[in-house]
């Protein structure tokens, strides 16, 4: 699946040089390719930051890091930050992060959105496992002892919280924030109203879903579009014009995203009970979640927020002006890809490839589908094992808690899941409770076929 530009794509840029007014036809493979090897931000690290971070950690892992081989220790870090190699490569570079040939890591659209689901490395993968937050704090700590320059987001993650769990990350507000200091033209602004941040976590999207929406995000606020995949770009070391000379490269990216499709179960499923499963389903959940198989169709239907009855703090940390001005701007062509201002809402997502995409809810607090079937039986407190898959729930192996432990420090009370707190609550989609304990048995073998 990876690969560096062939002889055909070089062809095709070359062509587009001359004939500027016949660009390249959307490739993606070369969306693939530049996603994984194209740094379009500054650089967050570097190869030698990376292999000292260790000596920050706490014991007893700072010793058994040091006494471990260089390529244990590597992914010793890998676990620790929710890191994986890319499939294939035999440098075993990191499927989240541009490698530069200077030892430089930029990270990509993959760091939220590539990660492993039963040890099998998927990109368009939620990353269940990502620790922005400790990764970013412990290689701050390390680039100081190295007396090396800190990076714009060493410094941000002192003011904004880059995510409070594992897995999840505070992703809507960094837009909030980069979006507040540009105009409409993407041209760097001061704005008289008052930066409004309400910070919470969400739980990234599987892009698989990506073919099957026309418009994005957990309200469905705004159109599909490659220059709605752009808003992460607007970091101050990126000028607007900078930005537009992309846009045809997110063409590209565009089209490789359309193209990924989920992994399937790995495992035996019992065909009579998925059949019965099927029928649960589609008398019960298809009106909102679409239907599957041979005639698929999708509604993208947004359910109430008084009927859905989940968390609300992401449906109401994006004020109506905020929506506005982002659907005055580039990235919605000055209007022509209207946005919704005022949500009532969370979209349904599609399910293809549910079994994958644990932890459930878009803020992730729901770690097993068996969970999301008995709404009553949801954990309060839950810690997920590294890479452990629990097949018999479908989703994430848990361990369950009554309360949070004490006197943890800050990276470790981030591998805990704390339903109570504000954004994170696992309450709501009540909808199983109307089917018996036979349906739900049969619908969760059903949703490993999807």
């Amino acid at each position: 699946m990876v690969r560096t530009w062939s002889g055909a794509a070089l062809l095709l840029l070359a062509a587009a040089a001359v004939f500027p007014e016949t660009p390249a036809a959307p490739d993606p493979a070369l969306g693939f390719d530049l996603l994984l090897n194209k740094a379009y931000l500054p650089a967050a690290l570097d190869q030698e930051a990376f292999d000292a971070v260790w000596q920050v950690w706490p014991e007893p892992l700072r010793s058994l890091a040091k006494n471990a081989s260089p390529a244990r220790r590597r992914r010793m870090a890998y676990e620790r930050y929710g890191l994986d190699p890319r499939p294939g490569d035999p440098q075993k570079r990191p499927l989240q992060y541009v490698v530069g040939r200077d030892g430089s890591w930029t990270m990509n659209c993959l760091l939220c959105h590539g990660g492993q689901v039963a040890r099998l490395v998927w990109p368009g993968l939620p990353n269940s496992n990502l620790a922005l937050q400790t990764l970013t704090s412990e290689i701050r700590l390390t680039k100081l002892r190295m007396k090396k320059k800190l990076a714009d987001m060493d410094l941000g993650s002192l003011v904004m919280p880059l995510g409070t769990t594992n897995g999840t990350t505070n992703a809507v507000m960094f837009g909030v924030a980069l979006m507040h200091g540009r105009d409409q033209d993407l041209k760097p602004t001061i704005r008289s109203r008052p930066l409004e941040m309400d910070h919470h976590d969400m739980d990234a999207p599987p892009w698989w879903h990506f073919k099957k929406k026309k418009r994005l995000y957990a309200d469905n606020f705004a159109a599909k579009s490659h220059r709605s995949l752009m808003q992460f770009m607007l970091v101050p070391d990126n000028s607007g014009a900078q930005i537009r000379a992309w846009e045809d490269e997110f063409r590209h990216i565009f089209a490789y995203l359309e193209t990924i499709r989920p992994p399937k179960w790995p495992h035996r499923v019992d065909a009579k009970l998925a059949a019965r499963g099927k029928r649960v389903f589609e008398k019960h959940c298809a009106r909102c979640h679409g239907r599957y198989g041979d005639r698929p169709s999708y509604p993208e239907k947004v359910v109430p927020l008084d009927e859905l009855g989940t968390d609300p703090v992401r449906l109401k940390a994006l004020r109506a002006w905020q929506r506005r001005e982002y659907g005055k701007s580039w990235f919605t062509d000055y209007g022509k890809n209207p946005v919704v201002v005022e949500p009532v809402g969370y979209v349904a997502p599609p399910l293809d490839g549910i079994w994958a995409s644990a932890p459930y809810f878009h803020n992730g607090s729901v770690p097993t589908l068996w969970h999301v079937l008995h709404p009553e039986d949801r954990p309060k407190v839950w810690r997920r094992t590294p890479r452990g898959y629990d097949r018999a729930r479908v989703g994430l192996e848990i361990k369950e808690l009554a309360e949070m432990p004490e006197r943890l420090t800050d990276a470790a009370q981030r591998t805990y899941f704390d339903a109570r707190v504000r954004g994170k609550s696992a309450a709501g989609h009540t909808f199983p409770d109307d089917l018996t304990e036979p349906q739900k048995i049969a619908l969760l073998e059903y949703l490993k076929t999807l």
